[in-house]
């Protein structure tokens, strides 16, 4: 076992994984499971005989479904594995069954596989105008005498204007008085990679 930790030791050390992708909603970058994958297989290709391998599990907790994901790090005799849990949605708009277990794995895989290699995924905000990073709650209430709420037409147009960068959530926050499903569909747009997003405005615009 001392080897394998000496090994795993090294492999957290020299691997680097850029947060190359990018939330236009929550304007921050990030890394996914697959650039950390990709990362991963360069540095064990150059530099041991280990490998990494990753498995999921259904689970019931508390009334609902869970992928739990494991991430293994092994020398073919001694393992050590970190696992994390994501919980599957009830339903998510403009995604079927299949795609909404999908994600839950991805995210499940990613954070096993952050535990195991001691890769921090605090989310990189952008500069604010005097060069400080912020990192807001996008669901934090603000203050105004008044605020505007939005019908289904207007809805639509305002997701239009965050995607084309006219106007952040934070803005939309400030400005208009959401209800709780705009409040959460801002909040999964936030969290959601591309792919995601593009699919949730195909779904909203029908």
């Amino acid at each position: 076992m001392e080897e394998l930790l000496k090994s795993l030791k090294k492999l957290q050390i020299n691997l680097k994984v850029p947060k190359e992708q990018r939330n236009n909603f929550g304007k921050y970058n990030y890394r996914s499971c697959e650039d950390i994958l990709e990362e991963v297989k360069k540095v064990l290709d150059k530099e041991n005989d280990c490998t990494l391998f990753l498995q999921d599990e259904l689970v019931m907790l508390g009334g609902r479904f869970y992928v739990k994901a494991i991430a293994t790090y092994t020398n073919g005799k001694e393992n050590i594995s970190v696992s994390a849990y994501a919980r599957e949605e009830e339903e998510k708009k403009g995604m079927d069954g299949s795609q909404i277990t999908g994600s839950a794995s991805s995210y499940a895989r990613k954070y096993a596989l952050n535990g195991l290699l001691l890769i921090d995924d605090t989310k990189d905000a952008d500069f604010t105008n005097t060069g400080q990073k912020t990192q807001p709650n996008i669901l934090q209430k603000t203050q105004e005498k008044t605020k505007i709420q939005l019908n289904e037409k207007q809805w639509i147009k305002t997701i239009e204007a965050i995607m084309s960068g006219e106007k952040t959530i934070e803005q939309v926050i400030a400005a208009c008085e959401l209800t709780e499903k705009q409040t959460a569909e801002l909040e999964f747009l936030a969290k959601s990679e591309p792919s995601e997003e593009e699919r949730y405005y195909n779904e909203i615009k029908k």
